[in-house]
């Protein structure tokens, strides 16, 4: 006798079958290492913007979508041409470093969507660019100032993207171009400038030296006068006088006259091994 519950139990495992083929590729999602998913429930009130997915394997319902955001830091590249504050023009190279805050990629994806490099982040970057070099003159930038204005084109950047559920990480200046005639003037002016610090250097070299000499001067003459002032002839008398009794203690043969010597002092005549 035929079992009526195997018919049954088969045409469940076909459809199971079918079903799995059609929407297996919907249903079956793999976030990767670096990526947060959020999905849209197209019958259960739209995209869940709380409930952020981590990487791994999710099985949806068919009818989901899963919107998956690469959440890793990622750097682009952008040419301009600006003007500075006397008008002429800049050609500059920039580079940025950035990333979706990743637990609000559904508020992102819901507000502005994938496409937040290109609707946000770069238009964001052209302004607070140009409004920035536009207060500096070229040597500025070519020189002396450009690391203040890259950070202050970074955390005005910073403060707009922010507020757009995105992470602004690093804006590089890259390169700078400026017409040749200027850039040799720039050029010019710094290596007159550089010289100029090179010979003041100099003149404040010789000055110290100067200064050292006096004081060494000074210190010489104040010597002489205190020993001028401390050696009488008294006592020089009085080390002859020592000199000669040292003298007389010696081994050598030798004739010692008293009191013929200039100042009265000891003369020695003569000595012998």
């Amino acid at each position: 006798m035929e079992n009526p519950k195997l018919p049954k139990i088969f045409v469940i495992a076909i459809f199971s079958l079918v079903f799995i083929v059609m929407f297996g590729s919907s249903m079956f999602v793999t976030i990767e290492p670096g990526e947060k998913g959020v999905i849209f429930k197209r019958f259960a009130g739209g995209l869940d913007k709380e409930n952020v997915k981590d990487q791994g394997f999710h099985i949806i319902a068919p009818w989901n979508d899963m919107h998956i955001y690469n959440v890793k830091i990622q750097e682009t590249f952008e040419k301009m041409e600006v003007l500075s504050k006397n008008g002429l023009s800049i050609k500059i190279d920039l580079s940025f470093r950035y990333n979706p805050v990743p637990n609000e990629i559904g508020f992102l994806h819901d507000n502005i969507g994938k496409d937040y490099l290109e609707s946000i982040i770069k238009p964001e970057i052209r302004s607070v660019t140009r409004e920035v070099i536009g207060n500096y003159l070229p040597e500025e930038l070519y020189s002396t100032k450009r690391e203040a204005i890259e950070d202050e084109i970074e955390s005005l950047t910073r403060a707009k993207v922010e507020t757009k559920y995105l992470r602004l990480d690093a804006i590089l200046i890259r390169d700078v171009t400026l017409p040749l005639t200027l850039r040799t003037a720039i050029e010019q002016k710094l290596k007159q400038e550089q010289e100029a610090l090179e010979y003041d250097f100099k003149i404040q070299k010789e000055q110290k030296e100067a200064e050292r000499k006096k004081i060494e001067a000074n210190g010489i003459a104040e010597f002489q006068k205190i020993v001028n002032r401390t050696i009488t002839p008294q006592l020089l008398r009085w080390k002859g006088v020592e000199a000669t009794q040292e003298i007389s203690k010696s081994q050598n043969a030798k004739v010692i006259v008293i009191g013929n010597g200039d100042g009265d002092l000891p003369i020695i005549l003569g000595s012998g091994q």
